[in-house]
C-alpha cells in the first residue's frame, strides 16, 4: 500500500486598527481559523468559541476512535485492518509541491462504503495526482489530507479535511463527512442524528442562525471599516437549517458537530462550528 501506484488508482485607535489588521492578515494568509461555534446549553464566551475552533483543528489524527464496538458481523475489503484506516500516505516536497497525505478508506463491503470511498477518490486522491503532475515551479502548491473517524452506538462518522495553497493565493480548506449506520448500512441524516441526540430541531435550526449571524455581523462590522478581502455569507442561504445542512458528524462522546466550511465552495479557510455537547 506504501507503493506511489496505489495513489494513482485510489488516489480611529492604534490598538483598534492592530486589532483589525491582525485578524486581517490571518484571512490574507488564508490560515484555519474557524470563525465561530457555540454549545448546545448554555452561552459560549468568546473564549470558548475560540477554543471549540482549536479542539476541532486537533481533532485529525488518522485514525479511527471507538469504544465497545464488536464489528465481527461487519463485512470487510481487508479483514486484516479497522473498519476505517489508512490505506495511503506519503509526504514530499520539491520545487514544485509540498504534500502531506493520509487517505482513508471505509472498509466495508457496501455499495454505500463504494460510494464513499469513489468520492475521496474522485474529489482528493485526483487532485493530489493533478498536484504530483505539476511543472510549475513559479507557483507551488501546498496539499495535505488527514482524517478523523469515530463509532458512536451504531453510527460511523469520517471527517476529511484537506488544505490546498497555490503560490500566493489564500488557502483553501474543505471538510467532507461521511456517516454509515453501520446496521442499516444506510447514511443518516442530520434529522436522524438530532433525534439520536434527543435534540430539539428547532433549537438547533436556532443555534445555527444564532451563531452564523453572530459571525456575519462581526465580519459586515470588518468590511465597513474598509477591509474587503473578507468572504461573507447569504444569511438567507437554506444552508442554515437542519434541513439544507449536508456537512455532520458524531464525534468522540457523541458530540454533534454542524460544520460549514466556506473552502467547499469557495478559495477560503473560513468556516461555522455549531456544536452540541
Amino acid at each position: 500500500m506504501k507503493n506511489p501506484k496505489v495513489l494513482y488508482i485510489l488516489i480611529s485607535v492604534f490598538c483598534v486598527f492592530a486589532i483589525i489588521a491582525g485578524i486581517y492578515a490571518q484571512f490574507i494568509d488564508g490560515d484555519y481559523t474557524p470563525t465561530n461555534s457555540s454549545q448546545h446549553g448554555d452561552d459560549s464566551s468568546e473564549k470558548d468559541q475560540v477554543q471549540i475552533g482549536k479542539e476541532f483543528e486537533q481533532l485529525f489524527t488518522n485514525t479511527l476512535i471507538f469504544e465497545n464496538f464488536d464489528s465481527t458481523g461487519i463485512q470487510k475489503l481487508n479483514s486484516d485492518n479497522d473498519i476505517v484506516y489508512t490505506i495511503y500516505e506519503k509526504k514530499e516536497e520539491n520545487e514544485n509541491y509540498e504534500i502531506d497525505l493520509h487517505i482513508p478508506i471505509v472498509n466495508i463491503k457496501s455499495d454505500l462504503a463504494t460510494k464513499l470511498n469513489q468520492f475521496t477518490q474522485n474529489n482528493f486522491v485526483n487532485k493530489a495526482n493533478d498536484i504530483m503532475k505539476n511543472t510549475d515551479n513559479t507557483k507551488k502548491s501546498k496539499y495535505s489530507i488527514d482524517y478523523i473517524a469515530y463509532i458512536n452506538g451504531d453510527i460511523l462518522s469520517v471527517v476529511i479535511k484537506t488544505a490546498f495553497k497555490e503560490g500566493d493565493s489564500a488557502q483553501r480548506i474543505i471538510i467532507k463527512t461521511y456517516n454509515y449506520n453501520l446496521a442499516t448500512h444506510e447514511e443518516p441524516t442530520l434529522n436522524e442524528l438530532i433525534t439520536l441526540k434527543k435534540l430539539n430541531k428547532n433549537e438547533v435550526n436556532n443555534k445555527i442562525k444564532e451563531v452564523v449571524s453572530q459571525a456575519h455581523n462581526e465580519d459586515l462590522a470588518l468590511q465597513n471599516m474598509g477591509i474587503t478581502q473578507i468572504y461573507m455569507r447569504d444569511l438567507s442561504d437554506p444552508m442554515y437549517s437542519v434541513e439544507g445542512a449536508n456537512t455532520y458528524f458524531l464525534g468522540q462522546d457523541s458530540k454533534l458537530y454542524i460544520i460549514y466550511a466556506y473552502g467547499n465552495s469557495e478559495f477560503t479557510s473560513k468556516m461555522d462550528i455549531i456544536l452540541f455537547e
